[in-house]
């Protein structure tokens, strides 16, 4: 084990919050909403609704999903070695139920179709934008698998605006209105 591999096992690091301590405190952190989907060979799509996503890397492309043990999505995932990760738009929020409820017919329900070279399920109406990703490592977490994937391909759909989800409820998140000529913005990143 190198020094950056280091942790406390569980139950070395003193006691852990209870479960409904923890998962109200994480369902009160505001974050986007995405539909995690892939297909194993050519059968048939499978999909999960997804919160816990984040970037990785920019170079190169890289992010992280983490999806429950036990899941048909992570199981697809897993055994195709690959996923797309569909960051739904601010009215897609009965798809967001809708992937996670489990419903066996959720894809006879939404318009999808194969995306990049994965040809991983793309939600062409639900999303504002896809990620076409493959799998380069898992990490098992409690009761998640964490999956880094590499980005392969974008593809941004026409939508303005993004699902957001924290206390429990949805929101939506308007695309910002273009700043004037001259005018940095809000949250531009710059060094003074």
């Amino acid at each position: 084990m190198n020094e950056r591999e280091r942790y406390l096992p569980p139950g070395r690091g003193g006691p852990s919050p209870a479960g409904g301590d923890f998962r109200d405190m994480m369902a009160a952190f505001p974050t986007g909403v995405s539909v995690v989907t892939a297909r194993s060979g050519t059968a048939r799509p499978w999909g999960m609704t997804c919160s816990s996503l984040c970037s990785v890397s920019v170079d190169p492309p890289t992010l992280l999903a983490c999806l429950r043990m036990g899941s048909p999505t992570l199981h697809a995932v897993l055994a195709g070695g690959a996923f797309a990760v569909n960051l739904l738009h601010g009215e897609a929020e009965w798809v967001a139920a809708l992937f996670a409820s489990g419903a066996p017919d959720r894809f006879d329900r939404v318009a999808w179709r194969p995306s990049g070279l994965t040809r991983s399920p793309a939600l062409v109406e639900a999303a504002h934008a896809v990620a076409d990703c493959t799998v380069e490592r898992t990490h098992a977490a409690g009761d998640h698998m964490i999956v880094v994937g590499a980005v392969r391909a974008v593809t941004h759909l026409h939508h303005d605006s993004a699902l957001l989800y924290g206390f429990r409820r949805y929101g939506e998140l308007p695309r910002p209105v273009p700043a004037a000529a001259g005018d940095p913005g809000i949250g531009v990143d710059r060094e003074e």
